[in-house]
């Protein structure tokens, strides 16, 4: 097992040479997952771990990779998508444009979950959606839109559940195992990298979402981050956080309301 002093060593390399802060990040996570790693890749000592990760920047990818959660699916809580397509979205509605950000938006599937929310709620034309992640990796595979055909069946009752009226398939062609989402989905998001630790706020936006991604940080950063979403929300915008996460204790709390008892706050001005 790699001790404590030892995964302070591989946060500075990693900060001091390629800039990734994961100091803030809910320790007893990143030993497990650091852990599995120096299994899985048989390394005979914390010593030539640390050199691959300083040295091989493909090997830091693949650290990257398994140290940042990428678990994820579509219409994920189908209820949560619900309250988005009868509360949320129809409040946006009037607006003339409309800005969403994905944040930590992982292989993309959430993303193109709310494209087809906003193509079924006639929105999808004056709308732009940011996805954005610390990983180069997991986004390239969010901008290809193409997919493993397994989870297919899983995600159309989701879809389902969360208020879908159409045939789910109808938004995706099926090849030799996989699927790509029509491209009338993915013109409208844009894609880059973001680092929720160390980066600033890029525009206003109607909506946020960040699920299941401030469960991996420590008390400190995850007020950081969320005072970064506060200052990226225009008045009256909506935040939207994973089923373990919330506002109550942040500095935030006053100045949100709930909606719908979901894991979606309003802001109040």
């Amino acid at each position: 097992m790699i001790e404590e002093e030892e995964i302070d060593l591989l946060l500075t390399d990693l900060f001091e040479v390629y800039g990734y802060d994961f100091t803030h990040y809910s320790r007893a996570s990143l030993k497990r997952r650091i852990n599995r790693l120096w299994l899985l890749d048989k390394f005979p000592s914390f010593a030539e771990l640390r050199f691959r990760v300083r040295s091989d920047t493909d090997y830091l990818k693949r650290f990257v990779e398994e140290v940042t959660v990428n678990v994820t699916e579509m219409f994920r809580d189908p209820q949560f998508y619900r309250v988005l397509r009868t509360e949320v979205l129809p409040t946006l509605a009037a607006k003339p444009f409309i800005r969403i950000w994905h944040a930590g938006c992982s292989t993309g599937e959430e993303v193109f979950s709310m494209a087809i929310l906003l193509t079924e709620a006639n929105l999808i034309h004056k709308s732009l959606l940011y996805a954005t992640d610390l990983n180069p990796e997991v986004l390239e595979t969010a901008r290809s839109g193409i997919f493993a055909m397994a989870p297919m069946k899983q995600y159309s009752e989701n879809y389902i559940l969360s208020g879908g009226k159409n045939d789910f398939s109808a938004y995706y062609t099926a090849q030799y195992g996989h699927v790509k989402f029509n491209s009338s989905l993915s013109e409208k998001m844009v894609f880059s990298t973001h680092n929720l630790v160390s980066d600033q706020s890029f525009n206003e936006f109607d909506l946020i979402l960040c699920r299941n991604v401030l469960i991996y940080f420590d008390k400190v950063l995850q007020q950081r981050v969320l005072t970064l979403f506060d200052d990226s929300l225009g008045p009256l915008g909506y935040l939207a956080l994973g089923a373990k996460e919330t506002l109550k204790f942040s500095t935030l709390q006053s100045t949100y309301r709930q909606v719908s008892g979901e894991k979606i706050w309003r802001k109040q001005s």
